[in-house]
């Protein structure tokens, strides 16, 4: 990997996690040393030394120019003219530019010179110096990739004629690349997050002829999925285009082609929006690509939101803050008006008409707004909700579940859930998710776990009454299921099971290639295409022929096939705000469903109605809609440099002989176990090795772990997580982190996430750990014993997490499954005579142990982990009572220390059980 020339001092290939970042140091290492060659000239060892630097460095960037419009490969070559004819001084300020260029985005606004005679003409205006406000009323830039194997003349025959099409009315502005061959374009699109469009003409090649490793990590994936070889030349063009779609779905791709329509039509070619027939038709193209991108750049709500704002309107409605009335006519508010500013204000109305819509019965611009969203995500439908996800779970089960209806639930789902299940009278099967008791979390539900359960309820004539498997993807710890595989499994078991997946922390996945593929709407949309591929269809006969009569063991063991005349049901709720950009509680319901139409509609709008406001805040509502606009446009970037952050973090403790002496990042290794990573693959990064190949883990493994969580060990500082989050982190340095457990602390990068961020995490971890350093140095013999007792405690004297025990037997229909009337024991629990109070003590182990069965009233969510250890109808067992009188948390929903733990009566249940 290392292509290091001798003599430089440039880090290794495998130093870097993408090229992307590779791409940036370079820059920076490229001016730093033509500065060192201005100051200490090129003669003499030094400046013999530097000057091969530059070549090197100049030599490591060329292959990844490529693929970028700026400076462009031309500009570029004029760079390395000025290195080798000795003009240091002309190259300092051009090297200047380009990196200062990149780094702040001026490229983008307007054209940078680098040469000399430009440069001295010009008052160049700095660019950090621009307001926010300014910056905005320029036109958008992006990049158009186009692929055909032309010479130099050709190229700029391509590049001069669209560039004469621009306009001063165009909305957008854009400069194009142009590359070889169909590899070629595909390490464009993955490696240049500024290309929107691409144009395929008939001149491409197959093969890429850059061998840079970074770059040919990017195709590794691909290459495996898809026989690139067996691509015939007449097929280069729609073959591109199909790959594109797969690769990157929100662009927009352009086929020109020389051959005749008959021979087109037939032709997948994935998301194309234009066949152009051996013309060169440059305004048409020109208008086209324009058009394409403002197909996702409108933002329906938003801009009706905007010009309603605009109208002068009398209100004679609800809302004394409407157009800010009731603040601007006050003499004691005046400084709520001047912090928000008068848009917001003038933009809150409770009016349906005038140009806007109602959000419970959508028919103008949100209902265009919510298409627009499906179409981004992949839906077939999606609903925005201006009240958090926990809302869109329970308007996704009420929905679906009628009373009696099992479904089966990951047992350490958002409390959301399990208040669902309430609600819907669902009789819950819940599912124990393989546990991490050194790190005091859980992990996932396996397969085997699932198939296990669906099995147990066909023995026990059940089955028909199993509606739906809830699973939470990705878990708030960063665990990733292999959605593909799990819905094909469950459907070969049953196959008309609806499935909710729970992404409150996954919207972003969508706009990583390499993320999608495990998203639900992703997975719902390729099931539906197997349903009707005839390879499939066969191979799945050939199993069933296999497993006629197969025991419920063999089952067990057998990656099972989709039947063909399964009905895909996938609904996902995201978070929006949690990881994309909304206002908080922004969130959408996004489902896929081929019985919504005929069976779920009307029961989805009669609960969408139930849990939505009438008085739904416009702004988060605008807030989504703009959101989507972004990721559509700008998605793939800010997705990859929220992985890019997450592995200079990972990178940084591995690394740093200091932070890991005290602190560990949690690797795949420490957060799944290895029968369920099939790759192998232990870490994402390792010191010796550098960066793993992600695209394998996450193409083979049962569960992967998602690297923009960084779970930071940090028992080693002596620390309790919740200490560390609250006292160090927040206290002293400012750092805002979501989730702690007993021993470590979680990190989430976001694709609001800056290097400048990431560094200063790295400097605060340096410094705590520094501090420990010189307090053990000066500690006395006692102060670091006590120091080791407590590192010991939190390290390995950590409480087992206890599984789900089971439903007492009167709110059960039979004891040969696990599932109970969770509703039942939450409203039995509302008369106060059915309830007890009891201590947790010695005495109440005592009766656990001696086998009193005793049934929790409510439930019990301590914080950390944040999940019910205790539901309402469930038998508390000796492993939870130890688990509750180890934890050492401040908060316990559902647990009144000064009362006690809340059980039911024995009259109450014989009571109950004597009804049923």
């Amino acid at each position: 990997m290392n292509v290091q020339k001798p003599g430089t001092d440039l880090p290794s290939f495998s130093d870097y996690y993408s090229a992307t970042q590779l791409r940036a140091d370079r820059w920076s290492a490229l001016r730093e040393c033509a500065e060192s060659l201005q100051v200490h000239g090129i003669e003499g060892r030094q400046g013999k030394r530097l000057m091969e630097s530059a070549r090197a460095l100049l030599d490591a960037l060329a292959p990844i120019e490529k693929y970028w419009a700026f400076p462009g490969s031309h500009s570029f070559e004029h760079l390395r003219r000025m290195l080798e004819s000795r003009n240091i001084d002309d190259l300092v300020i051009s090297v200047r530019r380009v990196a200062r260029a990149l780094t702040s985005g001026a490229y983008r606004r307007r054209s940078i010179p680098l040469s000399s005679e430009e440069i001295d003409n010009e008052d160049f205006e700095d660019e950090s110096a621009l307001a926010p406000e300014d910056r905005a009323l320029g036109r958008p830039y992006f990049e158009v990739l186009i692929v055909d194997n032309v010479n130099d003349q050709q190229e700029r025959f391509l590049r001069n004629n669209l560039h004469r099409m621009r306009r001063a009315e165009d909305n957008f502005i854009y400069e194009a690349v142009v590359v070889p061959s169909l590899e070629d374009a595909l390490m464009g699109i993955l490696f240049n997050h500024n290309v929107q469009a691409v144009i395929v003409r008939p001149g491409l090649t197959l093969k890429s002829k850059n061998d840079l490793p970074i770059i040919q990590q990017y195709l590794n994936h691909l290459n495996q999925s898809e026989d690139m070889d067996a691509i015939q030349p007449h097929e280069y063009g729609p073959e591109a285009c199909r790959l594109i779609a797969k690769v990157r779905p929100e662009l927009d791709a352009y086929l020109i082609t020389d051959r005749s329509a008959e021979d087109i039509a037939g032709m997948d070619l994935g998301r194309c929006r234009r066949v152009f027939y051996n013309q060169e038709d440059f305004l048409e193209l020109h208008l086209n690509i324009l058009r394409g991108v403002n197909r996702r750049y409108k933002t329906p709500f938003f801009t009706a939101l905007k010009e309603y704002s605009k109208q002068p309107t009398g209100v004679f409605h609800a809302m004394p803050i409407s157009r800010g009335k009731s603040i601007s006519r006050s003499h004691w508010i005046q400084d709520m008006g001047a912090f928000y500013g008068p848009n917001i204000f003038l933009a809150e109305t409770s009016a349906t008409s005038g140009g806007l819509d109602s959000l419970l019965e959508p028919k103008g611009p949100i209902k265009e707004a919510q298409d627009m969203a499906a179409r981004a995500f992949g839906s077939k439908q999606t609903f925005f909700a201006t009240n958090g996800t926990s809302t869109c779970n329970k308007i996704v089960v009420q929905a679906l579940i009628r009373p009696g209806d099992i479904v089966l639930v990951d047992r350490d789902c958002h409390k959301s859930h399990h208040y669902g299940m309430v609600l819907a009278g669902a009789n819950v099967c819940y599912m124990d998710s393989y546990p991490l008791h050194q790190y005091s979390m859980y992990g996932a539900v396996p397969i085997n776990e699932i198939k296990h359960t669906l099995l147990q309820m066909k023995a026990a004539g059940k089955l028909d009454r199993v509606r739906m498997v809830l699973l939470t993807n990705c878990t708030f710890d960063g665990l990733v299921y292999n959605v593909e595989r799990v819905m094909e499994e469950c459907l070969a078991i049953k196959p008309d099971l609806v499935f909710l997946w729970d992404e409150a922390w996954f919207a972003f996945a969508r706009f990583g290639p390499t993320y999608r593929q495990r998203t639900a709407m992703d997975v719902a949309n390729r099931l539906r295409l197997k349903l009707r591929d005839p390879k499939h269809i066969e191979a799945y006969e050939a199993q069933q022929a296999e497993l006629k009569d197969a025991t419920d063991e063999t089952l067990l063991k057998t990656r099972l096939l989709l039947p063909p005349d399964a009905r895909i049901r996938a609904y996902a709720t995201q978070s929006t705000h949690k990881t994309l950009t909304s206002l908080r509680q922004g969130s959408m319901i996004h489902v896929n469903d081929m019985d919504f139409k005929g069976e779920v509609e009307q029961a989805f709008h009669e609960a969408y109605m139930t849990h939505t406001s009438t008085s739904p805040n416009y702004q988060i509502i605008a807030s989504l809609d703009v959101g989507r606009r972004q990721v559509e446009l700008e998605g793939f970037e800010f997705v990859q440099r929220q992985i890019e952050s997450a592995m200079a973090i990972r990178r940084a403790v591995a690394t740093h002989p200091l932070l890991s002496k005290y602190f560990k990042v949690l690797t795949p290794a420490d957060m799944i176990p290895e029968e369920y990573r099939e790759s192998g693959v232990t870490s994402y990064f390792d010191a010796k090795d550098g960066w793993s190949d992600k695209s394998e883990i996450w193409a083979m493994d049962e569960f992967v772990l998602d690297p923009t969580r960084v779970t930071l060990a940090v028992g080693g500082t002596g620390w309790d997580g919740d200490t560390f989050k609250t006292k160090v982190l927040m206290d002293k340095y400012g750092i805002q982190i979501n989730k702690t457990s007993r021993n470590s602390v979680l990190f989430m990068t976001n694709i609001g996430t800056t290097r400048s961020s990431v560094a200063y995490l790295i400097e605060v971890l340096v410094e705590i750990a520094g501090d420990l350093d010189e307090l053990l140095d000066d500690a006395s013999k006692m102060e670091r014993r006590s120091f080791e007792k407590r590192v010991t405690n939190l390290i390995e004297h950590v409480p087992p997490l206890p599984d789900f025990s089971r439903f007492h037997d009167a709110f059960r229909s039979g004891k040969e499954t696990r599932e109970g009337d969770i509703r039942s024991a939450f409203f039995l629990a509302y008369e106060e005579e059915n309830c007890d109070y009891l201590d947790l003590d010695d005495a109440l182990m005592k009766r656990l142990e001696d086998g009193e069965e005793l049934v929790s009233a409510s439930f019990i969510i301590p914080y950390p982990p944040g999940f019910p250890i205790l539901v309402p109808g469930q038998v508390m067992s000796p492993e939870i009572l130890h688990f509750m009188r180890a934890l050492d948390v401040s908060e316990i929903h559902g647990y009144r220390p000064d009362l006690g733990l809340r059980v039911f009566t024995p009259k109450a249940l014989k009571s109950l059980k004597k009804k049923s």
